[in-house]
């Protein structure tokens, strides 16, 4: 047995939200995350054979009647295949019961409910370890629902990496093939279609509410691991406010709520009171401290991705600003930086210089506003009655190539300035947004780009624990300094004659290459292909040098390509 490694530092106490995850189509005993979902542990309950015994009632004070809501009767005669059973508590002796209001708002839920369909998607991932090749196929199920001009909505999580989409409407027993028009991975929206004609006949689309307030009700609808029909569970809004998605690694407005949630609830929607969608049911939180608290993607968040998609014809992304602020509650700070008692705002700290803001804003200036919006020194700004939340909120209404006027604070002096909105992009990626990953093999040497997804795949879900420092520092501090830079790594070497005493090299960065240095994996591959000089020297990380005698290290290429079954020495995107 080998040595067990120890997790560096310890595991923050406080809970993390995760993705929803939504159970496999495999043995029901066994559920299965996707991707940075986490994993749900099996049931001990197994399930037996026939019929289930029926409960007895429990009679006391308060005495429940079943009341029976068909379909039928309260909304098309076209819907008889589900009946809704509600509890009503009866005082006293239970001889007698009125209807209360609530009924008919779950009687006005029927129609929106034949638009909830189930997905059943089967996802092909990269190995990310081992990039010319694919991992083994799994299948998973989870929810979505109809929307105007023949679409469908869910989570993008849901059909990420998908080789193949089916659809299936309540009541039928007919899947149809769904063709994914885009994806949104920051706010883990993706949005289908289905060309057969017979799949949108007697279909309503699901029309959307405005953003709920606290408390308003919500009626969370999907296809949750527990039984193949249809699932309501209900519940209020608990909270507003920008949250983490954790699909997306980005922070957008959400709804917390605390209705029922469960694995493959995702991409199902959450009705209000008069039967309208205010959102999309996307992530939990699961820890032993915490109960019934799901989140909900809201209206503003839905109807940005989709006009997104209908003004560009693809997905483009959230805006934000690529700079790092600070806080200015500290009265001697803002005296030192030379603002009035009456002036509120945030510090630069960083500007990423690959972004339009490093052209017009500089370190240590204060943002005073955002489009005419005062900034608190908090970094807050006026939401509704009684409610702030982050300004970044107003960034995110934006769309990628809109313009913005900030108003900043430099040397005592105001100044305004008209900047351009455009995505963020990270020195190491959270996502590959479905593209493969790309390698480069040169003498068993295989050269890699860092991502989140790379590093999941090396160190495992702890990744943030495990995975060396030195790129944990990148990941969450470096800020690329041109927009095509990457994060070259030596990922492994595949043993032969040639590279023997490198054996060990693991993930380990490239630096330069003969003296050059290395802005990313293109740059390094055509630098060694075109390379006449009589050795190749990389320089890693940790004063590590590699040297290799040129004609050799390419001669033993092809047969180290030939022992691994690699069909190519490097991935296509580099051929180009």
């Amino acid at each position: 047995m080998g040595k067990t490694n120890r997790k560096r530092g310890r595991k923050p106490k406080d809970p993390v939200p995760e993705t929803l995850d939504y159970q496999m189509i495999a043995d029901m005993d066994e559920v299965f995350s996707v991707s940075s979902v986490e994993l749900i542990e099996p049931s001990n309950k197994r399930r037996h054979r026939g019929r289930p015994p029926k409960k007895t009632p429990k009679i006391s004070d308060t005495h429940e009647i079943p009341l029976v809501i068909s379909s039928a009767r309260r909304a098309s005669r076209a819907s008889e295949n589900v009946d809704f059973v509600v509890s009503v508590p009866v005082p006293g002796d239970g001889l007698s019961a009125e209807q209360p209001a609530g009924m008919e708002a779950v009687a006005r839920l029927v129609p929106a409910m034949d638009a909830v369909v189930k997905v059943f998607c089967v996802h092909t991932e990269p190995n990310f370890s081992l990039p010319w090749q694919r991992k083994r196929q799994y299948s998973s199920s989870s929810s979505g629902f109809v929307i105007s001009g023949r679409r469908v909505l869910t989570n993008a999580h849901s059909v990420e990496h998908h080789t193949q989409v089916k659809l299936k409407k309540r009541g039928s027993d007919v899947k149809y093939l769904a063709t994914v028009l885009a994806i949104g991975t920051e706010c883990d929206i993706a949005m289908l279609t289905v060309h057969d004609d017979e799949f949108w006949e007697g279909v309503s689309p699901v029309e959307f509410g405005d953003l709920p307030t606290l408390q308003d009700a919500v009626t969370v609808v999907g296809y949750p691991i527990g039984g193949d029909t249809i699932s309501v569970t209900s519940g209020v809004v608990s909270r507003i406010e920008i949250l983490s998605y954790v699909h997306g690694s980005t922070e957008l407005l959400g709804l917390q709520i605390d209705a029922a949630i469960n694995s493959g609830n995702s991409g199902g929607p959450a009705f209000n009171e008069k039967g309208n969608c205010v959102g999309i049911a996307f992530q939990s939180l699961k820890h032993e401290d915490a109960e019934n608290i799901g989140y909900v993607i809201p209206t503003p968040v839905i109807k940005h991705f989709i006009q997104d998609y209908e003004k560009n014809g693809a997905y483009t992304g959230f805006p934000i600003l690529c700079l790092e602020w600070q806080k200015m509650e500290n009265p001697d700070l803002r005296m030192a930086m030379g603002m009035k008692p009456d002036e509120k705002g945030v510090r630069v700290r960083r500007i990423d210089p690959t972004a339009p803001e490093s052209k017009v804003l500089k370190p240590s200036d204060i943002i005073l506003s955002f489009d005419g919006i005062n900034i608190a020194n908090d970094g807050t700004v006026p939401f509704r009655h009684g409610e702030r939340i982050g300004f970044s909120y107003l960034v995110s209404q934006k769309y990628t190539g809109d313009d913005a006027t900030i108003t900043v604070l430099r040397d005592s002096n105001m100044l305004k300035f008209h900047i351009k909105l455009a995505t963020h992009r990270r020195i190491i990626p959270a996502h590959n947004k479905g593209k493969p990953p790309s390698y480069y093999i040169i003498a068993g040497f295989v050269f890699s780009t860092v991502s989140v997804p790379y590093l999941r795949s090396e160190y495992g879900k702890d990744y943030e624990y495990e995975a060396p420092v030195k790129l944990l520092d990148k990941l969450l501090h470096s800020m690329p300094q041109s927009k095509d830079e990457q994060l070259v790594v030596v990922s492994q070497v595949l043993v032969a004659d040639i590279n023997i005493g490198y054996e060990d090299i693991v993930n380990t960065q490239v630096l330069a290459f003969n003296g050059k240095p290395v802005k990313n994996l293109k740059s390094l591959a055509n630098m060694v292909e075109s390379c006449e000089e009589e050795f190749l020297k990389f320089d890693l990380e940790y004063q590590q040098i590699v040297v290799l005698r040129t004609k050799t290290a390419k001669a033993a290429t092809l047969n180290i390509l030939t022992t691994h079954c690699i069909p190519s020495k490097m991935s296509d995107d580099l051929k180009t």
